[in-house]
């Protein structure tokens, strides 16, 4: 392989390093620091979904790409905020600023929330991609990443 090649490659990887490490930094104070459970970059998100409260929709450890939208209606499956953790159930109702959600797989309707608690309405799903999302959240996924890179 010449040197140039080399040089290119060895540029591609610190840029992605840097970009890896500017967005766990940006991700981190989001969370750590103002506690939003989902920065939302650019208007784009994503969650893993937890539970099989959306079974047959969603299952467990499927990453769900969510939008912010300026409306939202009825039959939208999206993710909101509750507390310091996401939930991605589906509208049932609005009343104003109230959304009413449900889960497909549950009996009962969620408690009323704020339309100010919505991150955004789903607009991909990528199955059981979640897995892959919540190793790489942890030190040895992290670890495991940045020696790929650098190998």
């Amino acid at each position: 392989m010449s040197k140039k090649v080399k040089g290119i490659i060895r540029r591609m990887i610190v840029i992605f390093l840097m970009v890896c490490a500017g967005s766990g930094f940006y991700m981190f104070n989001a969370q750590n620091l103002v506690g939003n459970a989902m920065p939302m970059p650019f208007g784009i998100g994503a969650a893993v979904v937890l539970s099989g409260s959306m079974e047959p929709s969603l299952s467990v450890n499927d990453l769900v790409i969510v939008k912010e939208q300026e409306s939202y209606e009825a039959d939208d499956i999206i993710v909101y905020q509750e507390k310091n953790y996401l939930v991605i159930h589906r509208i049932v109702g609005m009343d104003g600023n109230m959304v009413q959600t449900q889960g497909d797989a549950n009996n009962v309707v969620d408690e009323p929330i704020d339309l100010g608690n919505v991150k955004g309405k789903m607009i991909a799903r990528i199955p059981n991609m979640g897995i892959m999302i919540q190793v790489i959240k942890t030190p040895v996924g992290i670890f495991g990443l940045l020696a790929a890179a650098v190998f």
